[in-house]
């Protein structure tokens, strides 16, 4: 790409903290873009893996990435950090762990290139597991009507996949960034808030891997996350002059049933997506994990199966 001094359209920005297992895969995906007026501009949360070495060593390679690194301060400060430092039009978000498919910046700046309106697009999104096996897609709506409401009505904890978004970055400037006393749920508090300046979209073709994990969380992680999500809807429903009602319980963790280890969980998950050797994978693991399990063997059957 040729330097000059114009700010570049677009400015991906990505977190990292400890993410060295996939964050080589996440660069590439970005460095492959077929999209190419941007700057990526890559944050180093006091990560204390090699995370750092190979974020230095592609710096070191590509005078697109701007790398810079410190203590850790968590997401959300992360993010608005990022946000200050950007100099494009476009904010792309991406995460350490997932993948950019190569016409993602391009689908979307295009979009917001004919559509001023839109200050916010998102994209279909595919659910892979930790090593990169398919599992379902992440259903949302596609038109500001369906988006705003979903999140509104807190039918999911944000209706928009979080890293799979472009958005203006003088909007996102104006209505103050990520609000930091949310480290839950950020995203959905965002989306609201900039649906009050413009319009949200998100194009109807999977644009982003989006890599799930299996995370411990306590029961004080829970408890804040539901706090949190229950605080931003009755704080926009009020700003709207909306009743505030009965609200949702809020984000809760995986979608399926409790009693599910997380290998039948992703195996469930890739059949109904349709992905039967992923869902073969899971169904022998979660055999390994909990051999007597009535759930882990109706799953081994239908894995079999294929349906």
């Amino acid at each position: 790409m040729t330097m000059t001094n114009r700010s570049p359209l677009i400015s991906v920005c990505m977190p990292v903290y400890n993410a060295e297992r996939h964050v080589s895969e996440a660069i590439e995906s970005v460095l492959s873009q077929t999209f190419k007026d941007f700057e990526f501009l890559i944050l180093d949360d006091g990560s204390t893996d090699g995370s750092l070495a190979i974020l230095e060593q592609y710096a070191d390679r590509d005078a697109r990435i701007r790398l810079s690194s410190r203590l850790n301060k968590g997401l959300v400060h992360t993010l608005n950090d990022l946000i200050d430092r950007a100099g494009g039009e476009f904010i792309a978000r991406m995460d350490s762990d997932d993948i950019s498919l190569p016409r993602r910046l391009e689908h979307q700046a295009n979009y917001l290139r004919a559509n001023p309106e839109c200050v916010v697009v998102g994209c279909q999104a595919l659910i892979v597991d930790p090593d990169g096996d398919p599992l379902c897609i992440w259903f949302q709506g596609q038109t500001h009507e369906e988006l705003d409401a979903q999140n509104l009505q807190g039918d999911h904890q944000s209706s928009l996949c979080h890293p799979a978004v472009m958005m203006r970055r003088q909007t996102v400037l104006d209505v103050g960034k990520y609000r930091e006393q949310f480290q839950f749920c950020e995203d959905l508090d965002l989306w609201l808030r900039l649906a009050e300046r413009g319009r949200l979209a998100s194009l109807p073709i999977v644009l982003l891997k989006y890599r799930t994990h299996q995370f411990n969380k306590s029961n004080q992680r829970v408890a804040q996350a539901v706090r949190d999500f229950q605080t931003i809807l009755t704080e926009t429903r009020l700003r709207r002059g909306l009743p505030v009602g009965e609200l949702p319980a809020g984000p809760q963790g995986e979608q399926t049933a409790p009693e599910l280890t997380i290998h039948e969980r992703w195996g469930w998950q890739a059949l109904g997506g349709g992905h039967v050797a992923t869902a073969r994978k899971h169904a022998r693991k979660s055999l390994i994990v909990a051999p007597f399990s009535m759930n882990a063997w109706k799953l081994f059957y239908c894995a079999l199966r294929g349906h």
